[in-house]
C-alpha cells in the first residue's frame, strides 16, 4: 500500500487499509490491480480524477493533427499564380502540415520534365529553411511530385531571431528622447529673442 505522500506502507489487510484511508478522510484506490499483491494508494480520488482530466486536456491541446495538404503547380505557371500558391503552401507549413507539391504535365510538356524540376527547385528556394524535403521529386505518369515537411527547429530559431530583432529595435526607439512641450516652447522663445536682437538697429546720437 502507498500512503498519500507516496511513502511505501507495506502490505496491509484490506480492512486496515480502509480504516487508515477513512482516518485521513481520503479514499483507498487500487492503482495496480494486476500486481502481486495488488497495489492500492490512499488519495483524494476526486482530486486525482480532476488532475488526470486536466493533463489529458493539456496533452490534446499541445498535440497537432498533422495532415498532408496538396498544392498544384503547372510547368509553365506565371509569377502571379506561383506567388499565390506559395502563400497557401507557406500557410500550411506554418500550421504544421506536410505539403505535397504536384506538377501536372500536358501534351508536349511531357517531353520537358526539366521544366517541372525547375519549378520544384523554385518552391524549395522560396520555402527556405522552415521546411525540408521529406520525399524527393519523382515522376508518376503525367505527374511530378515531392513532399515537404515542417522543420520545427528552424521555425523556432527564426521566431527567436525575429523576437530578438524586434526587441533591439524597440530598445533603440526608447533611447531616443522625444521632444517635450517645454523643450519646444523654450526653443521657440530662444528663437524669438535671437530674431529680436538681429532686428535691433543702433539709434542716431
Amino acid at each position: 500500500m502507498i500512503g498519500p505522500d507516496g511513502a511505501q506502507l507495506g502490505i496491509k489487510p484490506v480492512p486496515e487499509a480502509l480504516r487508515m484511508a477513512r482516518g485521513l478522510d481520503l479514499d483507498l484506490v487500487e492503482v495496480a490491480p494486476t500486481a502481486k499483491p495488488p497495489v492500492c494508494r490512499i488519495m483524494d480520488y476526486g482530486k486525482f480524477r480532476y488532475e488526470e482530466a486536466q493533463k489529458a486536456k493539456e496533452a490534446r491541446r499541445k498535440s497537432i493533427h498533422v495532415t498532408i495538404k496538396e498544392v498544384k503547380f503547372r510547368p509553365k505557371i506565371g509569377k502571379g499564380d506561383f506567388d499565390t500558391k506559395m502563400r497557401h503552401l507557406l500557410q500550411f507549413i506554418g500550421e504544421g502540415h506536410k505539403v505535397k507539391v504536384t506538377l501536372q504535365f500536358r501534351g508536349r510538356e511531357m517531353a520537358h520534365p526539366e521544366l517541372g524540376r525547375k519549378i520544384l527547385d523554385q518552391v524549395i528556394e522560396a520555402v527556405g529553411p522552415i521546411a525540408k524535403v521529406e520525399n524527393q521529386a519523382r515522376m508518376e505518369g503525367r505527374t511530378m511530385s515531392m513532399v515537404l515537411a515542417p522543420d520545427k527547429k528552424a521555425q523556432d530559431a527564426l521566431k527567436k531571431a525575429q523576437a530578438e530583432a524586434d526587441a533591439e529595435a524597440e530598445a533603440e526607439t526608447d533611447t531616443t528622447e522625444p521632444s517635450t512641450p517645454e523643450a519646444t516652447a523654450a526653443a521657440a522663445v530662444d528663437g524669438a529673442v535671437a530674431e529680436a536682437e538681429t532686428d535691433e538697429t543702433p539709434g542716431d546720437e
